[in-house]
């Protein structure tokens, strides 16, 4: 395995008080928003030298790649911390439904119903 590219960047990083950073999964091309989850310290690691989205299970305790068991893996394209450096966006190719339930993402399953502001209030 390889080391990341730039090292200096993952020191910006700043895990939470559970050793977790949260990692929002996005689509390359579409930009979609598919899923939200959770990485520890090895998990990036995994994720930003193997080329596959490695996430640590908070309900399992461990580690887990989408796509092991339902053929449904994630490809990472590119990789960028936040201004805060506390949350990670992972840009990757989703091959079949990001979600567990089968939807195409996650956040298709159930909307809400806002007031939606202007942007003269």
């Amino acid at each position: 395995m390889s080391e990341p590219k730039d090292e200096r960047s993952l020191d910006r990083v700043r895990f939470g008080a559970d050793g977790l950073l949260p990692a929002i999964i996005q689509q390359w091309d579409t930009k979609d928003v598919l899923m939200l989850g959770y990485m520890n310290a090895e998990a990036l690691r995994r994720t930003l030298t193997e080329g596959r989205v490695t996430f640590w299970s908070r309900s399992r305790q461990e580690f887990w790649r989408k796509g092991d068991t339902s053929g449904n893996v994630q490809y990472v394209k590119a990789a960028a911390l936040d201004c805060d450096g506390d949350t990670i966006l992972v840009t990757v190719e989703q091959h079949g439904p990001a979600c567990h339930t089968g939807a195409h993402a996650c956040f298709d399953v159930d909307p809400l119903d806002p007031v939606v502001g202007g942007s003269h209030e």
